[in-house]
């Protein structure tokens, strides 16, 4: 673990406060080239494992010129799985959340194709709260380490977050599949007192950022001629458990857990959810996950 980059007591503070924090460097060069090889891999159908990815995503042969998501890519290659399993990301996640011990809720490959001027095919991510997707999770607590293969500005959609909004509960209207951000925006009420003013987490390649799932968060069109390209890591404390009768319930996580004989109350934990942090229960889990 990289203890010289992990977050301070500002900065978890600031996480706190606002949902979000921009991290260091936490990818080398050379990993960064590995890492956009075995995506490439990925989407070419190359699974290292013998494994798929989640069959609920983006599939080898899909839309060339659209986003691709491609959910639990570390079931298909080693060095994916290395990231998303990252010891020091989930050390930084530890802290920024307060927590013991964090698992691994699921990764998710990010591709935004670069569409020059074509704004249609630019890929907006509307603005949403992953909490809205994950309203089978109690309590919600998660959190999001975004980690950029190619540098990330407005130019090429980097992500927009709207800090506080991790306060406001869950709000009407977020659309992760929604393409225009200004009609959400217009349409989207903060309570009393607060103000949606969004700030861009730009980036460079190597560099993460965090947010609460409970942040509103989203992103504008890719309008230069490069792809952006991503690792999205999402985490929870160890306490997590399965809240059944929500909308949740047809998230991939829940069908795993019911597949293994869970039910409501039970924790999300075990292989399909391996431990990050501590680094003992790390190792053990990651031989566990290789087998699977």
């Amino acid at each position: 673990m990289q203890a010289e980059l992990l977050p301070s007591e500002g900065d978890i503070k600031f996480f706190q406060d606002n949902g979000y924090w921009i991290g260091p460097k936490v990818v080398t060069d050379s990993e960064l080239e590995a890492l956009r090889e075995h995506m490439d891999r990925v989407y070419a159908g190359e699974y290292e494992t013998g494994r798929p990815p989640y069959l609920g995503g983006w599939k080898p042969g899909g839309d060339a010129k659209g986003i691709r998501k491609t959910d639990n890519s570390h079931w298909s290659d080693c060095t994916l799985r290395a990231l998303a399993l990252n010891e020091t990301i989930g050390a930084m996640a530890a802290q920024l959340i307060g927590s013991d011990t964090i698992h691994l809720w699921h990764d998710q490959l990010l591709y935004k194709p670069g569409a020059g001027s074509n704004s249609e095919q630019a890929g907006n991510v509307g603005w949403h709260q992953d909490f809205h997707y994950w309203q089978c999770v109690d309590p919600p607590r998660l959190l999001t380490a975004w980690v950029a293969f190619d540098d990330v500005d407005e130019n090429n959609g980097c992500m927009q977050v709207v800090p506080g909004s991790n306060h406001w509960g869950l709000m009407e209207g977020g659309d992760f599949f929604s393409k225009d951000l200004a009609a959400q925006e217009a349409a989207m009420k903060a309570p009393d007192g607060s103000h949606f003013h969004p700030v861009s987490c730009k980036l460079k390649a190597g560099e993460l950022s965090f947010h609460h799932c409970l942040t509103l968060h989203g992103s504008g069109p890719n309008s230069t001629h490069h792809p952006r390209r991503s690792l999205v890591i999402h985490m929870m404390p160890g306490d997590t458990r399965y809240k059944a009768g929500t909308s949740g319930d047809n998230h991939m996580n829940v069908l795993l857990l019911k597949a293994r004989g869970g039910h409501d109350g039970d924790l999300f934990a075990g292989p399909d959810n391996p431990v990050i942090f501590p680094a003992d229960l790390y190792a053990c889990y990651f031989r566990q996950v290789l087998t699977i």
